[in-house]
């Protein structure tokens, strides 16, 4: 089954001072998406963005042509359903949350999409997948952590190929249509193993940000993806 590939660039690696641009930039460049990375200090060790400047640059998140490109936030907050909220009215059109950080997993999820935002769920490294026994047919994105969540920059943990073909075989075997996301390490020499055991949706943060020639780094990555 031939799949559709989607770059999404972390602003967690992007220069803050100029976040509009920078987005603007990276779609200019050839992103699908924009990769939203919400840390609150309590979670993960670590304190980034909240829904005012999701909400600030929503209008940023457009093609040259006008035409919207989506905001994926990723929540590495606990607890996730007020701030889930905060972000849909901001403009976010995927959230996702780790199943470990709500008490009510299927309330949380029932919630975001409430609010007219697909839900996703997001699997850090060492977590078991078993609560996708009970939600995969209520959700959107599955998001594959392949580092420990907190910080940019981090080296791609190889057991996350593992867990990325298991999700790849719920997915096919739901016949539902879920975007099966990887976020940890990405970059132009490994995108095409990740791709190959079942991702479609890849984010990449520092490997992009860190580079003087955005689309130069996107372009190199669909080539890869071939």
């Amino acid at each position: 089954m031939s799949r559709t590939f989607r770059i999404a660039p972390s602003i967690l690696s992007a220069d803050f001072a100029r976040l509009g641009e920078e987005v603007r930039n990276v779609i200019a460049a050839g992103s699908d998406w924009i990769h939203f990375d919400v840390m609150d200090n309590h979670y993960v060790p670590n304190l980034t963005f909240g829904p005012m400047v999701c909400q600030a640059l929503k209008p940023h998140a457009k093609t040259a042509a006008g035409v919207a490109v989506p905001i994926d936030v990723h929540l590495m907050i606990q607890p996730v359903d007020a701030l889930a909220a905060a972000f849909a009215d901001a403009g976010a059109d995927y959230i996702s949350f780790h199943p470990d950080a709500s008490g009510h997993v299927h309330r949380s999820i029932q919630a975001i999409r409430s609010k007219g935002v697909k839900p996703g769920l997001v699997f850090n490294p060492a977590e078991p997948l078993d609560v996708l026994d009970w939600v995969i047919d209520d959700i959107d994105l599955i998001l594959i952590m392949s580092v420990n969540p907190g910080f940019g920059g981090q080296s791609f943990i190889d057991s996350a190929l593992r867990k990325i073909e298991a999700v790849r075989k719920r997915i096919d075997a739901s016949g539902k249509d879920i975007r099966l996301e990887v976020d940890g390490g990405i970059k132009t020499d490994n995108i095409r193993r990740v791709a190959d055991a079942g991702a479609d949706t890849f984010v990449a943060g520092s490997a992009i940000f860190g580079k003087p020639d955005y689309q130069g780094v996107i372009d190199a990555m669909r080539a890869e993806l071939g």
